[in-house]
């Protein structure tokens, strides 16, 4: 099934200037000459968007005539649990950010689907760059949902070997993992692999350089890479229409190479959709750029309110979309999962949300002295010198500590 997108805005107006229009010199007082009237200039027009969908708000299957998947009743009950226990943990995780457990966190309440489907249509020896909020798609790669919670504590700079799960580090600055992917896949391609490379980044990202960047070296050395962008609607507090004229898989035109969109609350579409592009990949026909329609429902971080960006009605709208309401609704019409399947679930699902919480809690602090090393391979006088004084401040505190004892 395609549906139209309900989310493109009106155009901005263009800036072209129209040219000015010559008056005669002397006209007549019985017959004022016509100035001629100024023709307006062209706006462009954004076309509406096709939206590959195979699993409706209503929880209702339909089909696409280039997307099929065929799905067992275990299948669609693991694509369910991934999707609950993903979004449990990031309760979780918020909520001990505001118990002052974690310095920051990112949410990605109602981006579950699109991280479910995308992380479960990846072979074992495909490899993944993510951004920071990829929670789902580490779980889908078996990172320990605990490892994700060391950098935002600041005990760590990661928390699990990359290499392990074909999983990268989560990446803090906007857009520079397109590149790293690229420059990864440049290198499966040149040592003969089938596997494929995936990179994920928002709709924010889209207009940072290095996505561009990315798109041209991926297009003409025919990367096998899929570029997933999780539209959810507000890069931190900027909507989409302020950053693009046109629909954003479309721009996938201007490198030569495919772009779709698909309803990114729709687990089963973002599935279909991914697995084709890793496919296509695979066969050496070049990169795809997946935009994944979908909204953020919370804050872009906890340290952010966007209350004050927009409005509530936005989201209720989009509550009517959940994706894991969609599935469960669907589950239920074809009595796929009963009563029992889903208490169990719950249980679960608190017992993941205690062993997140005990973990946090129990990270011992790390070595203040840790920072200074492996800045550089073979050591730098100039951090010996730096690591000398930040150890004598150090000691400060313990020589003022004991001169307050004995007194």
């Amino acid at each position: 099934m395609t549906v139209e997108s309900t989310a493109a805005s009106k155009p901005r107006r263009s800036s072209k200037r129209t040219s000015a229009v010559k008056t005669p010199a002397r006209t007549s007082a019985k017959t004022p000459a016509k100035t001629p009237a100024k023709t307006p200039a062209k706006t462009p027009q954004r076309s509406e968007p096709e939206l590959v969908q195979l699993l409706t708000p209503e929880g209702e299957r339909v089909e696409h005539p280039d997307y099929e998947i065929d799905l067992t009743a275990e299948e669609l009950r693991g694509l369910y649990r991934d999707m609950v226990l993903t979004r449990r943990f990031d309760a979780e995780a918020t909520a001990l950010q505001r118990q002052g457990e974690l310095g920051l966190w990112a949410s990605l309440l109602g981006q579950e689907a699109a991280q479910i489907g995308s992380g479960r249509a990846l072979r074992d020896d495909d490899y993944v760059f993510p951004t920071y909020r990829e929670h789902g798609v580490a779980w889908c790669r078996g990172v320990d949902p605990t490892n994700l919670l060391g950098m935002f504590r600041g005990v760590n700079h990661g928390g699990w070997d990359p290499n392990s799960n074909n999983f990268h580090l989560y990446t803090i600055v906007i857009g520079s993992q397109t590149l790293h992917a690229t420059g990864y896949a440049m290198g499966v391609a040149k040592d003969g692999a089938d596997s494929a490379v995936i990179a994920y980044f928002g709709d924010g990202a889209s207009s940072q350089g290095d996505v561009a960047e990315s798109f041209t070296f991926s297009a003409v050395y025919n990367a096998p890479v899929v570029f997933f962008c999780q539209n959810n609607q507000w890069a931190i507090s900027e909507p989409t229409e302020k950053q693009t004229r046109v629909p954003l898989y479309q721009r996938a035109q201007g490198f030569g190479f495919p772009g779709v969109r698909v309803d990114g609350n729709d687990v089963l579409a973002c599935l279909a959709v991914t697995r084709s592009a890793l496919e296509r990949a695979r066969r050496g026909e070049g990169p795809t750029l997946v935009e994944a329609f979908t909204y953020r429902m919370g804050a872009h971080t906890t340290s952010d309110d966007p209350t004050k960006y927009r409005a509530d009605e936005e989201r209720v709208s989009w509550e009517a979309k959940d994706p894991i309401l969609r599935l469960r609704t669907y589950l239920e019409k074809q009595g796929n999962a009963d009563e029992a399947f889903f208490t169990a679930l719950d249980e679960e699902s608190e017992t993941l949300g205690k062993r997140v919480r005990e973990a946090v809690r129990a990270m011992p602090d790390p070595d203040p002295m840790a920072i200074f090393d492996h800045a550089y391979a073979d050591g730098n006088p100039l951090v010996d010198e730096e690591r000398a004084q930040f150890a004598a401040y150090q000691a400060s505190f313990a020589d003022s500590d004991s001169a307050e004892e004995g007194k």
